[in-house]
């Protein structure tokens, strides 16, 4: 018997022996488990009748969507817990689902498209937007939910407030140069020129996040309060200053696409769903202004019900609860929900559902956004799978490739050899499977080595890791960019290794733009199909783009290393110190001894010598030798 006629037939026997199981299920409320045979919890769900809801999962003809198909192939047991209403199973689904983090429950399960306002360390802090948290010593706001909002945050405030946002440092750049076109605009007060000290500057800091923390609403009534006691007692100066920043504020305010004033803080959340998906959109406002803004997708059902198992799962911690909660529709047990959120925020919490006005109108907006996500994803993703199929007739590949991987090689006459490998899932880049090889092995300019050393560990790694995320799963497509030698040199390596796997180049033309497809029977010409054309060029652009980016970090950490390196005492050690330390060259040849000593690894020699070679001689400390 074929291999995969008895995996189906083990896998319908397990579907029976499950269905089996869940006719002995009670028809009460609760919350059920679905493990995988490794005994990992997959999925978490919670049921008005624990009977009729489990029931359906294993049942032979259930029409699922893939998604639940595909989780209820993995399922080799469950689980149940019996709940005294349906409210109590929605908190426990939420509880173990925080718990056990399983994969089929996408909702908030990770923060990795969060973004977060990074404020460096004293003396002369700077405010900038960045998607992760580091262990560096700055302080982080956030999470926040969108990148644009985080940015345009930052701008505004560092703008209002006058802050610097490019790359000199402080004080150690103080009167180098002529200030930038933003002190020239009036967006920065120029603290390179030396003349703003530091006390004015760590003043302007705090005012910008207590704007970023507090609101419009709030800074602006602190700044008018501030202005006012500096007129009364006459420095003028000061007021001025403030001034200022109220109108800069007020200026930018009125760029605001949505305000709030009747209610300071609050989250408009509003629910639009199909029979595959559910889409959950959430406005933050902080101060009468927006603030955030984020959007969730989740398993479709009923409005109410989305929007309860939505507000259980999400609002967690009490300080991130806002006072009102104003939603598109009130949730079933919409009480018991308000008194658990309360709870949680240690204060009143109010679910309202407003009927006229300008909250009505707000709550409008955000289902209207909510319902454009779901046209959108719904347009894209048919138009992507439109472009996949057309890719795969023409490479004659058996199905669509759901998972594309893309790999390109650069160097400068051979040195610093870098691979870059990104990956198009459904079409769509997945950025946190991109990876990166520094080529060890390969000769200097030798690509077609180059590519299959990048292979041959990419492999290794799935072998390794077979079944996980990531590397532990195979493409469906391998596209190479480069022509018939690259392809040549690979193809054999994949067929020394045992994987059958779909590999193709994509071939340049002298102006170095996408022009075909090469595979091992010839050039497939894709000019005259748009639609692949594009693409492709797109998938040979990205990994370019990716490769020559390390590329040139790796270069440039080697030329960095090099020059340091000129100086006695500076090995590569001390090298990357400093590179990591002071980031550029520039940066480096602007500090004081003290501060190259403050390295760690440096010592006042080894900082003395340095020094001495970037600025000439210097006398060397009591008691120290340079080496």
């Amino acid at each position: 018997m074929p291999e995969e006629e008895k995996k189906a037939g083990k896998t319908a026997k397990n579907r029976s022996q499950l269905l089996q199981k869940a006719l002995q299920l009670p028809l009460q409320p609760g919350v059920y488990l679905m493990y995988n045979a490794a005994g990992e919890v997959i999925y978490v769900g919670k049921a008005k009748a624990l009977k009729n809801r489990v029931c359906q999962y294993f049942r032979e003809g259930s029409d699922h969507a893939p998604k639940v198909a595909k989780m209820v192939a993995a399922v080799a047991r469950f689980e149940y817990i019996v709940c005294g209403s349906e409210f109590e199973a929605l908190v426990l689904e939420a509880s173990l689902i925080k718990q056990y983090q399983p994969k089929y429950n996408v909702l908030l399960r990770d923060d990795k498209g969060y973004r977060y306002v990074r404020v460096s360390p004293p003396p002369w802090r700077r405010l900038t937007a960045v998607k992760q948290l580091q262990n560096d010593g700055a302080r982080y706001l956030g999470p926040y939910y969108s990148g644009a909002v985080v940015e345009q945050s930052v701008d505004m405030a560092c703008k209002a407030f006058g802050l610097p946002t490019c790359t000199r440092r402080f004080p150690q750049e103080f009167g180098r140069g002529r200030p930038c076109l933003n002190h020239a605009l009036g967006n920065c007060a120029g603290a390179c020129t030396g003349r703003v000290s530091l006390a004015e500057h760590e003043e302007a800091v705090e005012q910008a996040l207590a704007f970023l923390n507090g609101g419009y609403t709030e800074t602006l009534r602190a700044l008018q309060a501030q202005m006012e006691a500096a007129s009364q007692a006459m420095a003028f100066e000061k007021a001025a200053v403030l001034r200022d920043r109220i109108r800069a504020l007020q200026s930018m305010s009125e760029k605001q696409h949505f305000v709030a004033a009747g209610v300071p803080n609050q989250d408009v959340i509003a629910y639009a769903g199909t029979p595959e998906k559910g889409c959950v959109e959430v406005f933050h406002f902080v101060g009468g202004a927006l603030s955030d803004r984020a959007h969730y997708w989740v398993e479709p059902a009923p409005e109410g019900e989305a929007l309860a198992a939505f507000l259980v799962q999400k609002y967690e911690a009490g300080s991130a609860i806002p006072p009102v909660l104003n939603l598109s529709v009130l949730p079933p047990e919409a009480e018991r929900l308000e008194a658990l959120l309360s709870e949680r925020a240690g204060r009143r919490v109010r679910l309202h559902r407003p009927q006229k006005g300008e909250q009505a109108r707000l709550v409008s907006a955000c289902q209207t956004n909510a319902e454009e996500r779901l046209l959108n994803t719904a347009g894209r993703q048919s138009r992507t799978q439109s472009v996949l199929e057309e890719l795969a007739s023409l490479l004659s590949l058996p199905a669509p490739p759901a998972r594309i991987e893309a790999y390109d090689i650069s160097h400068t006459a051979g040195r610093q050899t870098a691979a870059g490998m990104v990956v198009f899932q459904n079409g769509r880049p997945a950025r946190r499977d991109y990876r990166r090889f520094a080529i060890r092995t390969a000769a200097g300019g030798d690509d077609p080595a180059a590519l299959c050393e990048a292979l041959s560990r990419r492999l290794a790694e799935y072998e390794a890791r077979r079944g996980e995320e990531g590397f532990g799963r195979l493409p469906d497509l391998i596209l190479l960019d480069g022509g018939k030698t690259q392809l040549a040199a690979v193809a054999a390596l994949l067929r020394q290794r045992g994987y059958a796997l779909p590999v193709f180049g994509m071939v340049k033309d002298s102006r170095h733009h996408t022009r075909a497809i090469v595979g091992e029977g010839g050039e497939i010409e894709i000019r005259a199909n748009r639609s692949v054309f594009s693409f492709v060029a797109a998938v040979q652009e990205e990994v370019h783009r990716y490769a020559i980016t390390y590329h040139r970090q790796r270069s440039g950490k080697a030329l960095f290393s090099s020059a340091l390196q000129q100086a006695p005492g500076v090995g590569p050690k001390r090298a990357a110190a400093l590179l990591k330390a002071f980031g550029s060259l520039s940066a480096v040849e602007a500090a004081t001894r003290e501060a190259l000593a403050a390295v760690p690894g440096m010592t006042a020699a080894s900082a003395a010598s340095l020094y001495a070679a970037l600025h000439g001689p210097v006398d060397c400390p009591p008691g120290e030798k340079i080496s």
